[in-house]
């Protein structure tokens, strides 16, 4: 066995962070930039067309065959997304062999990134600065221990559960359920020739999960290994024990739980009842070996009764987490005081071009954006709120076709029709025919200008998400998107707000590894705390909803947020000084941001609603 096999082995990731999925189209060719520096990223295969016009233009740029995949032809979406996936597996193994050709002594080629980017801990971090310093044989040898040890980030994919339209044919007539959009979306990755790992975001899909006994990929093999992983993200450990143990009845194994924060997060946020980040990650930190052994046996069993191979004896699950993390102070503290295995940095990738698809024009209006611009909205059709941008070009779009009197978005792509309110075929709650059907209902059932304007506002706040989250991709490539439809809609967490810079992959990664510390906003409040504001301002929200319509059922929920976001600064109190190790000046401003949130929940303690 070779030294690189005895210091980390295939199944070991080479960094322990990784880039999550981010909108449809700004990681949707990330594995093809950071993939040969070791760095897992996640792309979303969600929107069919995308990934098509994808394909097209890095077959076009690499020189390898393009056949295009009509949208008419049968089973289309699972074929897009499996030949895409495979063009990429095929480029970034095209990388990897093209790096191992590389000499150390050009200190500024791809080979020696690949080492400088490295955890100063990394075993491989020791033996290439050991390599520097060597001569002759010696040095030689280590190269080649280098050369041995390099290996792909993994390229992942997304599948939000939510999204799951049903498919028609030509005549109208719904298809049979495996070629709805969620499941079509799968059979592409499962037959595919990649090894790696599917995200399944936004809840539970008891269709999805089950349609998962179809591929042998998802099962160990001989070996007890599996080629094809599955990652739940999550909110709470309730959900990963319900959703871990409704896949482990299957035999299908939860490799990671990933857990996001509820708001501190880009993208679609799914608040939790008040739960807080940091009481999240102690329950599972104190409850990890039951969950893992729980979820084992039951897998174990499943897989005997069905005459399966087993899982591997020394089978554990992951935990990760993501939503907000900015300094090098936060991730370590997330590893080291949780226990984590790894944790997601987002949004500030998106101010660095090498990693992710962003157009400059839009990189530079969120430099200059202030933090009031960076907003939760109820742009998404899937009538979940969505973090947003106010000066996108999206936004401004979606306003100027509202003073046109023409609100709504034309619909070609249909991935979020999910509505039928007015027609018997699904339609988008975005789209011009919906929103014209729409206010035209309220035009007749509300009596008052008033009452009509309130609820007009609210059905013209959606906005098209296929085109917006799709365009920046295509235009980071020089394209035109089909239709000239290109407005870009933006979706960063709240954090990008103190990111105010255009960032090299190596600054950033140095960044999340304390070698480097990047410029940032000097008000950036800690992660936990800012997850707390953002919790404090939803909760008012609701509030003020509450106290518009007292319903019994919603005074239920916030006596439960209250009562939670009290037990969160009461834990997080627990941790300062001793877990969280930040300069007197940092604790001492925790510690008021704590307070003054204290003293607004116990001021509502004389209202009703929090009686």
């Amino acid at each position: 066995m070779s030294l690189s096999n005895r210091i980390i082995s295939h199944s070991v990731d080479i960094h322990n962070f990784h880039i999550p999925v981010m909108g449809l189209g700004f990681t949707i060719d990330t594995p093809l930039k950071v993939g040969r520096f070791g760095i897992n990223s996640v792309v979303s295969i969600m929107e069919d067309d995308l990934i098509e016009s994808m394909r097209k233009i890095h077959c076009r740029k690499s020189g390898e065959p393009y056949i295009p995949i009509l949208a008419e032809e049968d089973d289309s979406r699972a074929k897009r997304i499996e030949a895409y996936l495979n063009l990429m597996k095929k480029l970034l193994e095209k990388q990897m062999e093209q790096l191992k050709t590389l000499s150390f002594q050009n200190e500024q080629n791809d080979l020696n990134r690949y080492f400088k980017m490295l955890a100063p801990s990394h075993p491989y971090a020791k033996i290439y600065h050991k390599m520097l310093q060597s001569k002759g044989t010696e040095k030689l040898a280590l190269e080649n221990v280098l050369k041995d040890s390099l290996k792909a980030g993994n390229i992942d994919v997304n599948i939000m559960t939510k999204v799951d339209r049903l498919s028609y044919d030509k005549e109208g007539n719904t298809l049979p359920r495996e070629f709805s959009a969620a499941l079509s979306a799968l059979r592409g990755f499962a037959q595919s020739d990649l090894q790696s790992n599917v995200v399944f975001s936004a809840g539970m899909n008891p269709a999805l999960f089950s349609y998962l006994e179809s591929f042998d990929d998802f099962f160990p093999d001989v070996n007890g290994n599996i080629n094809k992983g599955i990652i739940l993200k999550v909110s709470d450990y309730r959900s990963a024990l319900i959703q871990g143990k409704f896949l482990a009845k299957k035999g299908i194994w939860v490799k990671e739980f990933r857990l996001e924060s509820g708001l501190n997060c880009g993208g679609h946020a799914f608040a939790t009842d008040g739960h807080l980040m940091g009481p999240i990650l102690e329950e599972f930190k104190e409850k990890r070996n039951d969950l893992n052994e729980e979820i084992y046996s039951i897998c174990q069993e499943v897989l005997a009764s069905k005459g399966k191979f087993p899982l591997a004896k020394n089978s554990k699950i992951k935990i990760t987490a993501q939503g907000g993390i900015g300094t090098a102070e936060e991730n370590q503290l997330l590893l080291k005081h949780y226990n984590l295995d790894s944790t997601g940095w987002g949004s500030p990738f998106l101010m660095v071009p090498e990693a992710t698809s962003v157009g400059t024009d839009t990189i530079q209006r969120i430099i200059k954006a202030d933090k009031s611009d960076f907003f939760l909205s109820h742009a998404s059709p899937l009538g979940v709120p969505f973090n947003n941008l106010r000066t996108s070009t999206g936004e401004e779009q979606r306003k100027e076709r509202i003073a046109k009197d023409r609100p709504g978005s034309p619909c070609y792509k249909k991935v979020l029709s999910s509505n039928t309110e007015f027609t018997d075929t699904p339609i988008c709650t975005s789209s011009r025919q919906y929103i014209n059907l729409k206010l035209k209902e309220l035009k007749s059932t509300l009596s008052s200008e008033e009452e009509y304007q309130r609820e007009a506002s609210k059905v013209t706040e959606k906005d098209c998400l296929c085109e917006g989250l799709a365009a920046p991709a295509i235009l980071s490539h020089g394209e035109k998107p089909a239709r000239n439809l290109d407005a870009v809609t933006i979706c960063p967490g709240p954090n990008l707000a103190y990111f105010k810079g255009i960032f090299k992959l190596q600054e950033m990664v140095d960044h999340i590894y304390g070698k480097h510390k990047l410029t940032i906003e000097q008000d950036r409040p800690y992660f936990f705390i800012k997850e707390l504001q953002l919790y404090m301002d939803y909760f008012k929200k609701e509030l003020n909803e509450y106290q518009a319509s007292p319903l019994p059922k919603l005074a239920s929920y916030l006596n439960k947020f209250n009562k939670n976001l009290q037990s969160g600064i009461q834990y997080y109190r627990s941790l300062l000084g001793t877990t969280i190790k930040e300069s007197d000046e940092a604790i001492g401003k925790i510690k008021r941001e704590l307070e003054s949130a204290a003293d607004y929940l116990k001021n509502l303690q004389s209202e009703h609603v929090t009686s």
